[in-house]
């Protein structure tokens, strides 16, 4: 099968699993691994060509899905804290989109029914006023360029089955996004210590995960300034008005039932995803 058949094939198969709800075996096998022709591979991640396919994969469905008029509202950062990397035995990050159907207010119902095997993780969210357009940003590129931040839960959702998946298969996944949900306190940076700031997600009141900012690349702008440059090296840079999910504070954390799910992170207040049947 030609490189192009390959990556539409199993886009076409991700997809069905998302609108099906039923999940699929691992896509890993079917990405070839033929190693980087310059004879390096990225430290600790997949050779080039299978990282290339796995992102070409993810391409194909936001390409479809904006075709068909869904909104590009940001993009998401995964795999940037070392517990999450543990869970999921991926050792960097990856990068997904997100788009506007996949946005809930504080609170909102979001309904069980329309996921597979979600998992939730608190983060902060950046909200940008400033282009992002330079090959390499540094902290003050993005310190200029953000406008607020806040609280936010990632709801991620694997469409590959028990969640067995390595680099690939998530990105392929367009790194396992479903849902999000944005808090309503914004606050400048300058108010906040990124670094230090403590996070508690609880579930109906009993506290499952804990974390801070540091658990984040050490820094979430350390992660905001890998996105920045990546996106800017695919020639779509971040813009003003995209929401930047910046990775997980802590360990993530399954949902099985209905319920609501509150983050606490300091210097931001709290933000509910509150699932239904």
């Amino acid at each position: 099968m030609s490189d192009s058949k390959l990556i539409q094939a199993l886009a076409a198969r991700l997809r069905e699993a998302e609108a099906s709800r039923v999940a699929i075996e691992p896509v890993r096998g079917e990405i070839v691994t033929s190693g980087d022709p310059l004879g390096g591979n990225p430290p600790g991640g997949a050779p080039l060509d299978d990282m290339a396919t796995a992102y070409a994969v993810q391409q194909a469905n936001v390409d479809l899905r904006v075709a068909n008029g869904e909104r590009i509202v940001g993009r998401k950062i995964g795999l940037t804290s070392l517990a999450v990397q543990k869970q999921l035995g991926v050792d960097q990050p990856d990068f997904g989109a997100l788009f506007a159907s996949m946005a809930y207010g504080d609170g909102e119902a979001i309904p069980l029914s329309q996921l597979i095997q979600p998992k939730v993780e608190a983060e902060i969210a950046l909200v940008l006023e400033r282009d992002l357009t330079r090959e390499k940003h540094t902290f003050v590129d993005i310190l200029n360029a953000t406008a607020y931040a806040l609280a936010a839960i990632e709801v991620v959702d694997s469409r590959i089955q028990n969640w067995d998946i390595r680099f690939v298969d998530t990105v392929a996944d367009n790194a396992s996004s479903a849902r999000f949900v944005l808090g309503s306190r914004p606050v400048p940076l300058s108010r906040i210590d990124l670094t230090a700031c403590a996070m508690e997600l609880s579930r109906d009141g009993d506290v499952l995960s804990r974390g801070n900012g540091a658990a984040c690349l050490g820094n979430p702008l350390n992660a905001a300034v890998w996105l920045a440059d990546r996106m800017a090296q695919l020639g779509t840079p971040l813009r003003a008005g995209d929401v930047v999910l910046t990775g997980a504070l802590g360990p993530m954390v399954a949902v099985k039932e209905p319920g609501t799910c509150t983050a606490q992170i300091d210097g931001l207040g709290s933000v509910r995803a509150t699932f239904t049947d």
